[in-house]
């Protein structure tokens, strides 16, 4: 299979039956041997019921739906588990993304040799408080901090070779950092390209302003994980380090003063080195702890999906 589509969606009944033709129209004329995977994420309206019918006509196209709602990098993550091609693209469902990009994208991993092409929506249609502004000041502090030089990181057009979606993997909110994940996991050849942006034909946008503010704390937390997230000891084992040597140098010197030079001065508790000492020791042993217990945890944990599957359509289980 040359081209696997996995569409993660939330209440996008009035665009799904013009994407899907949207979308079979580019396949058939590039001879493309393709699945459609839709993923249901907790939809109320009549999402489903158009997934159903689409799977039913078309075999194709697949379709998982989720129980509730579990969020967008859980959706990415049940679809990327059952995708066959050589080549997965993620696109949203709202019509914003152009599938005219998927011959090019996918001809930039199979002939140009590339991991994972992300697009870049250099021209964009959203409100510019709302969206524009803030997305390009979290895609520059996501740039500096990953080391990945992207514009986008949040555009949902991405075109991956199948080996990408296969080895890393993609929980909590970390769907914007897909490429972050795949460079991390040595896959090296990323690069981007511009693709049109279209305005939202349909519906509102299911991300509000907040969505910027969890993209900021994931980034930090992918730093974490990236830097020590299999040696969680060398952070804090170094904190504590830190501290406890920062500690033995105040007692050091509280007790040399006190032993011989002010001999008949303030009881130690009564100077403000005690209680630094104190405190720093203290910290440095529960940074030694949390680092303890980092390296079980990280020793023990077993992986599990944290969706659950309600319905599959065209899909082996």
């Amino acid at each position: 299979m040359n081209i696997s589509i996995v569409i993660p969606l939330l209440n996008e009944d009035e665009s799904l039956t013009e994407l899907y033709h949207w979308i079979a129209r580019v396949m058939r004329s590039n001879d493309f041997l393709y699945e459609l995977i839709f993923i249901d994420d907790g939809s109320t309206d009549g999402s489903w019921k158009l997934i159903e019918q689409l799977s039913k006509e078309h075999p194709e196209v697949k379709g998982i739906r989720f129980l509730k709602n579990f969020g967008k990098s859980q959706a990415l993550h049940a679809g990327f588990a059952i995708a066959e091609g050589d080549v997965v693209i993620t696109m949203d469902a709202d019509l914003q993304d152009n599938p005219e990009e998927i011959p090019e994208m996918y001809a930039m991993i199979v002939s140009e040799g590339y991991d994972l092409v992300s697009g870049w929506k250099k021209k964009r249609y959203d409100s510019v408080v709302a969206k524009n502004l803030p997305s390009k000041l979290f895609n520059f502090a996501a740039r500096k901090t990953s080391g990945v030089n992207l514009h986008d990181f949040n555009c949902g057009l991405k075109a991956y070779r199948n080996d990408v979606i296969k080895t890393i993997e993609v929980n909590g909110e970390m769907h914007r950092y897909i490429p972050v994940l795949a460079k991390n996991a040595g896959f090296s050849k990323i690069t981007e390209k511009v693709v049109q942006h279209q305005a939202r034909k349909y519906g509102t946008t299911k991300f509000g302003a907040e969505r910027f503010v969890r993209g900021f704390l994931d980034l930090i937390t992918i730093w974490f994980l990236s830097s020590f997230g299999k040696r969680p000891m060398h952070l804090f084992g170094a904190w504590g380090a830190f501290m406890l040597f920062l500690g033995f140098c105040f007692a050091l010197f509280l007790g040399i003063d006190k032993l011989f030079i002010h001999t008949s001065g303030r009881l130690l508790t009564q100077r403000p080195e005690f209680y630094i000492a104190l405190t720093s020791m203290i910290l440095g042993s529960q940074f030694f702890l949390a680092g303890f217990i980092g390296e079980l945890i990280l020793r023990n944990k077993k992986n599990s999906p944290d969706y659950i599957i309600k319905e599959r359509r065209n899909v082996r289980e």
